[in-house]
């Protein structure tokens, strides 16, 4: 069955107070948004990677795979200006058939574990959303008012997140609700059951400074155990 990558990359970096947008920010030797299409393509050689960009953002990340010598082949759409919009105009260039993987730009720690476990999940399952255990004591807040609540009734949901791409095409056609928190909210309003696969714990969002901390330390230490193996 064919793959797609579809990785949604339209960050400005204002939560990091940054000039350059927050998946363009250089970590580990190259931007944050070429160690994600890295992660996809050492997974699949074979993968299309969709790679969807805001139209004043295509220029500059062109000339950031001329500096970096990035040559990892992709397909470069124009986002719009929701993340539901962008979504939809990447998958606009997916054919019927196929299962079809949505990311993140800026989570560049994803394990090919996990995106494994996706990929056969909704093979069988017709979607399939990676996930985590949430470590902390939480609290549920409502005006002047919280209480405890059981943390092994949430999870922390991460991406990429895998649809056979029939299913998750036709979702994108309905209108854009407020409901819609990611993409397996999109087709969860359908009426389709989501199911949940394990994710990996690192595979976090970089939207902070501390996040960009955290993803050097883990892409350093991956490029070292693999220069001494």
């Amino acid at each position: 069955m064919n793959k797609t990558a579809v990785i949604v990359a339209g960050g400005k970096g204002e939560r990091m107070q940054s000039i350059v947008p927050k998946q363009f920010i250089e970590i580990a030797g190259k931007p944050i948004l070429m160690h994600t299409l890295e992660v996809f393509q050492k997974f699949d050689a074979s993968i299309s990677i969709v790679l969807v960009l805001p139209a004043v953002q295509v220029e500059y990340w062109q000339t950031l795979c001329k500096k970096y010598t990035f040559d990892i082949k992709h397909q470069i759409v124009i986002g719009g200006n929701t993340r539901f919009q962008s979504v939809k105009n990447g998958l606009s260039v997916i054919e019927h058939g196929g299962l079809v993987a949505i990311h993140d730009g800026v989570r560049p720690l994803v394990s090919a574990d996990t995106i494994l476990r996706c990929f056969d999940a909704a093979k069988e399952f017709g979607n399939a959303i990676p996930c985590s255990d949430l470590i902390e004591s939480i609290r549920f807040v409502d005006f002047n008012h919280n209480k405890s609540v059981d943390r092994t009734a949430y999870k922390s949901i991460q991406t990429p997140q895998v649809f056979q791409s029939e299913l998750v095409k036709s979702a994108y056609n309905q209108p854009f609700s407020d409901e819609f928190t990611d993409d397996a909210s999109v087709l969860e309003s359908t009426g389709a059951k989501i199911h949940l696969v394990n994710g990996n714990r690192e595979n976090i969002k970089i939207t902070t400074d501390f996040d960009l901390i955290i993803a050097e330390l883990f892409l350093n230490k991956k490029f070292n155990d693999a220069q001494f193996k």
